[in-house]
């Protein structure tokens, strides 16, 4: 089985004529995926993050990214190092897997591409579910129960230690895909969070393979100015590795911001713990912001 995803074209963006429930609708009925160039040349990351706030709140409201309350986060290589307590993925070079966020739309804003690399790779889960329900049918019942998730290193104002979640799911009939397995993976080595068992461990790394697959892939690498909007239930998504230039003003740098949306879907209610909320367009998602 072979599946393609259509090359989404980069839209020109017109303020005059922008529509947020056209955006809205066409994320969530159709692939789930928007490609805007925004025309901007920003004088500062400050320019750029107020610029990009203002437009996201015309969309939906923006969520807590970090336990500071943070709704803009910068995406680029801060090299803190792997045992730093401050590394996630966003903030390293890495390549990344393929996952969703905490967010029923997560939005970017390219301020600099890589020197070489940074390449975006995304995959529409419902098509990733169907080939395993074709090839693996066993395997789809493991991944349709619920899995560990340990708290995210970040997650500070959260004390529940690991939340248990579904990574196939389906309320009132809308499909929702939820997958992040470093947080599975860390959950599965903690002796105060559940074991994966052999079978869910094989079901994830299938998933995995599957996910790998090119035919299923949309490949594109931002460019400066250009706006990335995508549906995290319905579509997974990574980076590749990549090489920055030495100047410091020239290094891969991207704004991102998690979005809850007017039009969302209902979700399982195993997302409650992590959420708030899995009723459709409730403000539900991101991290709780520790007191002051």
């Amino acid at each position: 089985m072979s599946f393609k995803m259509s090359m989404s074209p980069i839209i020109p963006m017109d303020e005059k004529k922008f529509s947020p429930i056209a955006i809205r609708e066409s994320l969530e009925n159709d692939e789930g995926i928007i490609r805007m160039d925004s025309k901007k040349i920003f004088a500062n990351k400050e320019s750029a993050s107020k610029w990009f706030i203002q437009f996201c709140q015309k969309i939906g409201t923006p969520l807590s990214q970090t336990s500071q309350g943070d709704l803009v986060l910068s995406v680029k290589d801060e090299s803190f190092g792997h045992q730093d307590p401050r590394t996630r993925g966003p903030n390293t070079s890495n390549k990344l897997s393929f996952h969703s966020d905490r967010c029923d739309v997560i939005a970017f804003l390219c301020l600099c591409p890589a020197k070489k690399g940074g390449e975006n790779q995304i995959v529409q889960s419902l098509k990733v579910k169907e080939v395993i329900k074709e090839e693996r049918p066993d395997l789809l019942k493991i991944l349709e129960a619920k899995f560990p998730y340990k708290r995210h290193v970040v997650d500070l104002a959260n004390n529940r230690p690991y939340v248990m979640q579904p990574i196939f799911s389906k309320k009132d009939n809308f499909f929702a895909c939820s997958y992040l397995r470093v947080l599975i993976d860390r959950a599965d080595s903690d002796d105060n969070c559940p074991n994966l068992t052999k079978i869910q461990k094989e079901a994830l790394d299938f998933l995995d393979e599957i996910c790998e697959r090119p035919s299923l892939q949309k490949r594109f690498t931002m460019q400066k100015g250009e706006l990335l909007l995508l549906n995290n239930w319905i579509l997974l998504h990574r980076r590749t590795a990549f090489e920055d230039y030495l100047e410091q003003h020239k290094k891969r740098h991207l704004l991102r911001i998690w979005l809850s949306v007017p039009n969302s879907r209902p979700i399982d209610e195993a997302f409650i713990e992590n959420y708030g909320s899995n009723l459709a367009g409730a403000i539900r998602g991101g991290f709780m912001k520790l007191p002051s």
